[in-house]
């Protein structure tokens, strides 16, 4: 491991020039997000998640659209499971939905948000960088946050070429968050660091000539940005093929929700054919969209698009129910099938 710009050991809790760096740039240069002007831990909580493999920009219209639908927990723990999922439509990974939802559940059952960290990292879908973020933000408990900014701002600025995806790589992180985590501005310091590394210490392109911590950052001055984070391990891409079928029948269409542990749980989808030649299917047939390319995040899915008009009704597994197109219009659905969708004639 390079030696860092300043040790670990050297530092003393919250007393150091980079927590006070980055604490003045954020008074000047932090963004103004919806979440930030509340105590709330629900919204916070809600936003949390949202932001989870989302871009701010997409995610604050998310947030704004779920405060006003639920705008307590008690309310999202009341709603059915499909229109939470119809509201996250668009968002991507929806195990958080879903999780999302369990947890409301749980929180009702206790009486009230839990407000330690402990307590918190016992909700459904929440890990360590989650229930540091609101014990941080709703309770001001002094828990340092570490996600991708902060592992990126600071394997840069102390040249740490620990892999990120390993435990002891973690493990030192997170050290070092807390070393530099000023107890009595936790929660700033937290949202510093991560707009930091959002706006200015981006992953392509840094903003090196306009970063405060410039003089200090080992990546600056060994030219190094890119190096860092360092990762062990890459995870291999894989590639599946659908073949999807608009099946009309008598005006309506047959659909089927998502199951098992697959992607997209609980989500719907037309008739699906996977990995395999389509089989010969009684009406007319016309292919509407060929190799559209849909990009998860260790996979790509390649997905063909075709409209059936059936003079009988076709003989489907048993998941497969009848809807008319206006009643497809309520169900949620993953993005790529919102897309075929949006070809139909």
């Amino acid at each position: 491991m390079t030696t860092p710009a300043i040790p670990i050991e050297s530092k003393s809790t919250g007393d150091n020039a980079v927590a006070a760096t980055l604490l003045a740039w954020f008074s000047e240069q932090g963004r103004d997000l919806p979440w930030r002007h509340t105590r709330d831990p629900y919204k916070i909580w809600l936003s949390e998640v949202i932001l989870q493999q989302t871009r701010v920009e997409q995610g604050r219209d998310y947030w704004l659209r779920f405060v006003e639908r639920f705008p307590t927990v008690d309310t999202l723990a009341a709603a059915h499971i499909d229109e939470v999922l119809k509201l996250w439509q668009g968002l991507g990974y929806y195990s958080r939905a879903r999780n999302l939802h369990a947890a409301a559940k749980q929180i009702v059952v206790l009486g009230h948000f839990p407000c330690t960290l402990n307590d918190i990292r016992s909700l459904r879908g929440v890990g360590q960088y989650t229930a540091a973020a609101i014990a941080s933000l709703a309770f001001d408990i002094p828990e340092a946050v570490v996600d991708g900014n902060v592992y990126r701002v600071l394997s840069r600025h102390y040249g740490i070429d620990t892999p990120i995806d390993t435990t002891p790589g973690q493990r030192e992180f997170r050290a070092l968050a807390t070393a530099l985590l000023p107890r009595d501005r936790a929660a700033a310091f937290n949202q510093a660091i991560m707009d930091f590394g959002a706006t200015v210490c981006t992953p392509q392109a840094p903003h090196c000539h306009e970063c405060p911590l410039a003089l200090s950052c080992v990546a600056m001055r060994e030219d190094a940005q890119q190096r860092f984070p360092v990762k062990s391990r890459k995870v291999a891409v894989s590639e599946r093929h659908f073949s999807y079928v608009y099946a009309l029948w008598q005006g309506k269409v047959a659909f089927r929700r998502r199951e098992g542990n697959d992607i997209w749980k609980g989500l719907w989808e037309p008739l699906l054919f996977e990995d395999c030649a389509l089989p010969a299917l009684e009406g007319e047939l016309t292919l509407l969209k060929h190799n559209v390319k849909h990009v998860l995040t260790h996979r790509v899915i390649v997905a063909d698009f075709y409209l059936l008009h059936c003079a009988s009704r076709p003989s489907l597994p048993r998941e497969y129910s009848w809807f008319t197109p206006e009643q497809v219009q309520s169900l949620a659905v993953p993005r790529l099938v919102e897309r075929l969708l949006a070809t139909l004639p």
